[in-house]
């Protein structure tokens, strides 16, 4: 970033000699006076000189935006100078020792002026300790994504409170994103003010500078970092069940209101709390990480859309994606459903159940694992997938091995025979039936009986339901 220089113009200003000493008293009396007028019309001068402000880059800019107003400025001086007398009188050099008085005050205020400046994709530049709009005190990052990153830290009106504030891109596009996604969390919040239902809780929301921040509470590991730090070991069957059943109860309530999440993941399902015990797996030969605590919340609702609003084309990241998503059919809750069906399977074995990036591949995947595709879904489809209403795939091609070799029918993936896993396939399956409306609803998911097992404290939607009869 460029320096802007601040001394002042070190040439003096020497009157011709043939001005007498009682014009130059007179004159300098004049001056002084017109210095008074000077000071009492600065405020409307900087005001237009900041409308002419207009070129530069967009860094320099906000640079520029925090200093030009600084009565320090190379410009300013020299228009003082040229309303100050000659030099060589006490005055003048009162008026020097001044004006250095001065430039080093204002140089102290501009240090203490925070500066903000965003890199080339539009994040947000700083480092641990600095302010976020006299509101936080930032600790260190916890993480980064397209949309910007997210930092823990302290809140300046109560120390003793730690928030997670994600500070979204200066980019108009996430700034949008965010803008909806306080809307939505700001309604869910007025449903549930205590987060009975499992979703984040946001509890405060800013502009710092062009970047939309919001603060929520502050959690532990997503279930995905935490299986990736754990060498992707899978989570325990009773582990999977109580995570399961916490994130049909959290989507249950946005369907019930109304709102469809649309990029449910492991990534936006956070545990409280990340602490863990070491254990020794004797067939594997090598220690690996229990999480002591299974309870999780559900985050980012950047791309949560209610039912009467727009429906955009594509949602969900790719390898949670439903079958109708790709298809263009359109889409709505049973989207979701979908999505939760894939992130149980990966919970279960540690493994991505359709690990592609390719719309044909996708569904020839989705073929292998869970058979055809419904004839009357492929002659809905406008795509160019189908051929003769069947999926235009040749099995013969790397891609087709490729597919043949790392896919088989879902029940195939059971690593044991026991009831316990018999029923969370079936439970699975149910998730991930093809047509949109004949899968399960997550009313009925709660109560599969794949959740039966569950300890009664943990049953959420038992609890709440003797509530409402006590209260008939």
């Amino acid at each position: 970033m460029p320096r802007i220089s601040r001394r002042a113009n070190s040439s003096s200003y020497e009157p011709p000699k043939s001005i007498s000493r009682s014009r130059s008293r007179s004159r300098r009396k004049r001056r002084h006076e017109e210095g008074d007028e000077y000071n009492s019309s600065y405020s409307n001068e900087r005001c237009n000189r900041s409308r002419m402000h207009d070129q530069g880059t967009s860094a320099e800019r906000r640079y520029k935006r925090s200093h030009r107003r600084s009565p320090g400025s190379t410009n300013h001086q020299r228009r003082r100078l040229r309303r100050h007398p000659s030099p060589g009188s006490g005055d003048e050099k009162m008026h020097h020792r001044h004006h250095r008085h001065k430039e080093r005050s204002h140089s102290k205020q501009r240090a203490r002026s925070p500066v903000i400046v965003d890199d080339e994709e539009g994040h947000l530049i700083y480092k641990n300790g600095d302010n976020l709009a006299d509101r936080y005190q930032i600790i260190q990052t916890l993480g980064e994504g397209t949309f910007g990153k997210v930092v823990s830290a302290k809140c300046l009106k109560n120390r003793d409170e730690i928030a997670a504030v994600k500070i979204i891109k200066n980019v108009e596009k996430y700034r949008e994103a965010a803008r909806l996604e306080i809307n939505a969390l700001e309604k869910l919040n007025a449903k549930d003010p205590e987060s009975k239902n499992l979703c984040v809780r946001m509890i405060d929301n800013f502009e710092f500078g062009g970047h939309v921040c919001i603060g929520f509470e502050l959690l532990g590991l997503s279930v995905f970092d935490f299986l990736k730090e754990n060498n992707y070991q899978p989570y325990t069957v009773d582990q999977v069940r109580h995570i399961s059943y916490q994130l049909c109860y959290a989507v249950r309530f946005l369907h019930r209101n109304k709102l469809t999440h649309t990029d449910l993941k492991p990534e936006n399902i956070l545990f409280v709390k990340s602490e863990y015990d070491t254990q020794y797996n004797q067939k594997k030969k090598r220690a690996y990480k229990m999480i002591k605590d299974t309870e999780v919340r559900l985050i980012d609702f950047g791309s949560a859309t209610f039912d009467d609003e727009h429906h955009s084309t594509v949602v969900s990241t790719r390898h949670y994606r439903a079958p109708e998503v790709i298809l263009e059919l359109g889409w709505a809750q049973p989207c979701d459903v979908w999505s939760i069906g894939c992130i149980i399977f990966e919970l279960y074995l540690g493994i991505t159940l359709f690990q592609t990036h390719d719309n044909r591949e996708h569904l020839a995947m989705m073929e292998r694992i869970l058979g055809s595709i419904p004839y009357k879904m492929a002659r809905r489809s406008k795509t160019k997938y189908f051929y003769h209403s069947k999926l235009d795939w040749d099995q013969s091609s790397s891609a087709g091995r490729y597919v043949r070799e790392n896919c088989k029918p879902l029940k195939r993936y059971m690593s044991s025979e026991e009831e316990d896993h018999r029923l969370l396939f079936d439970l699975i399956s149910q998730l991930l039936k093809y047509e949109p409306t004949q899968r399960m609803t997550m009313e009925e998911a709660l109560d599969h009986q794949f959740f039966y097992k569950l300890p009664a404290h943990q049953r959420l939607h038992d609890k709440e339901e003797r509530s409402h009869s006590l209260s008939r």
